[in-house]
């Protein structure tokens, strides 16, 4: 069947975008463009080819039978489109466009940042746009090409690269400690406050190893806290005990404002994980900073 000479390919990318995000709003941050764009390209679409592709209501768009066989003929040829221009770029020593991340707080600031750095002085032609927070981003609705989770990935499904893994430490303040005094076994730390990382599944049980010796705790928490910086700051006023990965704890241990407690005890590692969004194709200036990131993570654990 011959293509309509009227249809205007550029508007494909858009309908996508549509489609997988739900609303004008959402597919316009996710492009990186007008809102006005995404609904001016999709009206011409749909007079081009005489179908009404969505409903529409004030919050959210949804697919007609007909939008839904359209969305499910292009999608592939665009990931194809994608993935041929995905190897374009692999070629060239200079990446382009605009690269978002998504990492938690702290680490953020202390880890991804520098690489980001690092990596925008090697392709100064490309943008990067790193969003921080302790919230798991909607990937697909939020536009974010690579998020950084730290942890262990509840959701099996997702297409994940392990770029290292992290220590837990548990930290608390010298004036807690003064005033408290030191544990020097887990079976102690029920008798202490606790700082609890409501993000966590389970924020109050810990497991220690040392050796072939294991020990499960129950902690009591008066406070809680559903961020790493907040998790600290609340331990280096002397509140309590609570655990922060080493990278995050390594500074104010080193600077004295946390006391690493139990060392000779191990808490269960993590993984430092890429995360993509849904599909097959994967953008070369994606690949090429979890390749840049990973390394640099190996670097510095040796």
């Amino acid at each position: 069947m011959a293509l309509n000479p009227k249809l205007d390919l550029n508007s494909l990318p858009l309908f996508v975008a549509l489609v997988e995000a739900g609303s004008f709003t959402a597919a316009a941050d996710r492009l990186g463009v007008n809102k006005s764009k995404v609904s001016l390209a999709i009206q011409r679409l749909e007079k081009t080819l005489g179908l009404a592709l969505f409903t529409r209501t004030t919050r959210q768009v949804q697919l007609t039978p007909a939008g839904e066989r359209f969305y499910q003929g292009c999608q592939p040829w665009l990931l194809q489109m994608q993935s041929l221009v995905s190897e374009v770029e692999a070629d060239q020593s200079s990446l382009q466009g605009t690269l978002r991340i998504s990492a938690p707080e702290d680490y953020a600031v202390q880890v991804i940042t520098p690489a980001v750095v690092a990596f925008c002085h090697q392709h100064p032609q490309l943008n990067v746009e790193l969003r921080s927070g302790d919230r798991v981003a909607d990937m697909v609705s939020e536009g974010v090409d690579l998020a950084i989770r730290l942890g262990w990935l509840k959701d099996s499904s997702l297409r994940a690269t392990r770029l290292g893994h992290f220590e837990q430490w548990l930290v608390a303040s010298p004036d807690y400690l003064r005033r408290h005094g030191t544990p020097v076994h887990p079976d102690a730390l029920s008798d202490h406050d606790w700082v609890a990382f409501t993000p966590l599944v389970a924020p109050l049980t810990w497991q220690f190893r040392r050796g072939k010796a294991q020990c499960q705790v129950k902690m009591h928490s008066r406070l809680k806290a559903n961020t790493t910086a907040v998790t600290r700051a609340m331990l280096q006023a002397g509140t309590g005990l609570s655990v922060l990965a080493d990278s995050i704890a390594r500074p104010a241990v080193e600077n004295g404002t946390l006391v690493r407690v139990l060392p000779d005890w191990q808490l269960p590692e993590g993984g430092i994980h890429a995360v993509y969004p849904p599909g097959d194709h994967v953008p070369a200036r994606v690949r090429r900073f979890v390749a840049f990131l990973k390394d640099r993570l190996a670097g510095q654990e040796s």
